[in-house]
């Protein structure tokens, strides 16, 4: 009786462990799909073409950029703020410059504010859906196209918005394979 007991116990300490760690290990992506779709902590939208409407109403859209302390790199806007007419597409630019003497890849993470904006910010291409690699004393215009989505002035809290901070943060990370085999001085060619 005492054996048949400890092995329900046994099983049942298994069960619960179990259950947990999946809940731990599907947390992260449940949470990032879930900012994604309702824009919750700013996750922005993401879209292949622009607004099909565009209305008279305008909207100030200001540019924030930041390193991660162990980040080399200079990371700044191009221009800290823009109007657009909401609906409209903008384009916006930011300068990395690598200052060190080595390839340094980096990945920019974003985020939108107020929060309420996060939904209805939307964009069309940006340099932080891909790794970036810069070479050393390299400097590039990264740029990042968008809109901000015409539902915002019917939105219940989102209506009352008429500033929107996209923000930026780079993070240095592993370079690729591809790009840290290569050398970062041309070989001298022996015919």
């Amino acid at each position: 009786m005492a054996m048949k007991s400890t092995h329900k116990t046994a099983l049942q300490a298994f069960a619960v462990v179990f259950t947990m760690g999946s809940l731990a290990w599907a947390s992260v992506p449940f949470y990032d799909w879930f900012c994604r779709v309702t824009g919750f902590g700013g996750t922005t939208s993401v879209s292949a073409v622009g607004s099909d409407e565009v209305l008279d109403q305008t909207i100030t859209v200001r540019f924030d950029a930041s390193l991660d302390r162990d980040m080399p790199w200079t990371f700044k806007p191009v221009v800290r703020q823009m109007e657009i007419n909401i609906g409209e597409t903008g384009l916006a630019f930011y300068e990395a410059h690598n200052p060190t003497d080595r390839r340094v890849a980096g990945s920019a993470t974003y985020n939108v504010a107020p929060y309420e904006a996060g939904g209805f910010f939307t964009k069309i291409d940006c340099f932080c859906f891909t790794e970036q690699v810069l070479e050393p004393g390299e400097t590039v215009m990264m740029p990042v196209s968008f809109y901000v989505d015409p539902e915002i002035v019917s939105d219940r809290d989102a209506k009352y918005v008429h500033h929107i901070t996209l923000s930026y943060t780079f993070y240095e990370t592993e370079l690729p394979k591809d790009v840290a085999s290569l050398s970062t001085t041309p070989k001298a060619d022996v015919n």
